[in-house]
């Protein structure tokens, strides 16, 4: 099926309603238009835009890199930067030599390592709020909580904070401008000082190398050769992005659940052993960023729906993950749900590269929380409020009903 006037368009993402609950939305996009064609170009890019919404075709999108491109567009008609991001829009066979290299820095043993200045991290966070018995979760939790672990691991000063969140804002957050011309000026500027920041950083690091993780990129080798600057300039602009969003919006996404599910909650403080599962299920339920962006590479039919060679197809991990036909009860939200085959992270070569981090940092979050915190809800009278498209709940006040003893 493939139609710009079906029930379910690209508008219908930008709808607060679908930001909230998107569910029902993937539900009826998934039974009306799984494969949808659309002439109106994606948040201001020139160009047709397919949407895949089934897991099946979505599946299939991410595991064939070779009729699906990252390599999803530069500048403007990107996120701003000048270059493919590393390694995020690189193809085979280039992608697997940046993933050899990058991939030791983010495995489960190196993230271990930080687990203890995370827990501390964490109660820190909590102690400054914890006697008020109320906080503004995203911005006195939420936000500071990877952004310190991001900022640590860089070798960043915590006063450069407010810069990167800026930065951050005007590169992913435009994409929520309706005015798309608004919205790529905004990227280019924002991508122009991310990369000028970076320059004087690395300048700065020839001079004086630490144990961070940009000195160990610059020392780093591939075939015998040191990355370019280029190349580093290219995978910090990724970490900037990834780094200080996708963990913020987990966080913010799975507490506005909890408060709203208490027979949920009291499972996290009832068997802490359950959070690993917890925030496997919360991933898929949630879902915080919704889709992915791919390049047909060739013309292609998906389900009768023509693709064509350079239309931009949106890879709708949200709908794959609550998709019925391939995730028994995938309407329930189960803490104990085995075999957890979802896509929150993205799927094939392109897996999330700081996946690992990520889930250690929400697993800490949910059990030091609920530890000293087991009861808590959404202050009387909010209503909450989703940002379009990567889903994060821009204020999230909640009160705190019962301390742990």
């Amino acid at each position: 099926m493939s139609t710009s006037e079906a029930s379910f368009s690209f508008e219908t993402m930008l709808d607060p309603a679908f930001s909230r609950a998107p569910q029902p939305f993937y539900r009826e996009m998934r039974d009306s238009t799984p494969v949808l064609r659309t002439e109106l170009g994606l948040f201001g890019v020139d160009a047709a835009m397919v949407f895949l919404s089934r897991f099946e075709d979505i599946e299939w999108a991410l595991r064939t890199p070779g009729v699906f491109s990252s390599a999803f567009g530069t500048g403007a008609e990107g996120l701003g930067n000048d270059r493919p991001l590393i390694p995020l829009q690189i193809d085979p066979p280039d992608h697997r030599r940046y993933r050899v290299l990058l991939d030791p820095l983010f495995a489960p043993r190196e993230v271990s390592k930080l687990e203890a200045d995370m827990v501390d991290l964490v109660n820190d966070l909590i102690d400054r709020f914890i006697e008020r018995g109320e906080c503004e979760l995203n911005g006195e939790f939420a936000v500071p909580l990877p952004c310190t672990v991001f900022l640590k691991l860089l070798g960043l000063p915590m006063e450069d904070l407010d810069l990167f969140l800026r930065l951050k804002e005007g590169i992913i957050r435009a994409y929520g401008e309706l005015d798309p011309e608004k919205a790529k000026q905004n990227r280019v500027a924002a991508g122009r000082e991310c990369y000028e920041y970076f320059e004087k950083v690395l300048d700065e690091r020839e001079e004086a190398p630490g144990d961070d993780l940009l000195s160990k990129l610059m020392a780093m080798e591939i075939e015998g050769e040191r990355l370019s600057r280029e190349e580093i300039l290219d995978v910090c602009f990724l970490f900037m992005i990834a780094g200080l969003d996708t963990v913020t919006d987990s966080l913010t996404c799975f507490f506005a659940y909890l408060a709203q599910h208490p027979e949920h909650r009291q499972r996290l403080v009832d068997d802490p052993a359950v959070i690993p599962s917890a925030v496997e299920e919360l991933l898929r339920w949630e879902t915080p960023v919704p889709m992915v962006a791919r390049v047909a590479k060739e013309d292609i039919e998906i389900r009768g729906c023509p693709v064509k060679k350079g239309d931009n197809v949106a890879v709708v991990l949200g709908s794959a993950n609550t998709d019925e036909r391939a995730i028994e009860r995938s309407d329930e939200v189960d803490f104990d749900r085995e075999d957890n085959r979802h896509y929150a992270f993205g799927g094939g070569i392109h897996r999330c590269l700081g996946s690992h981090l990520a889930r250690v940092e929400l697993r800490i979050a949910l059990r030091e929380w609920h530890r000293r915190i087991p009861e808590y809800h959404i202050t009387d009278h909010v209503e909450l409020n989703y940002a379009p498209l990567l889903r994060q709940v821009e204020n999230l006040p909640v009160t705190f009903d019962r301390l742990a003893d």
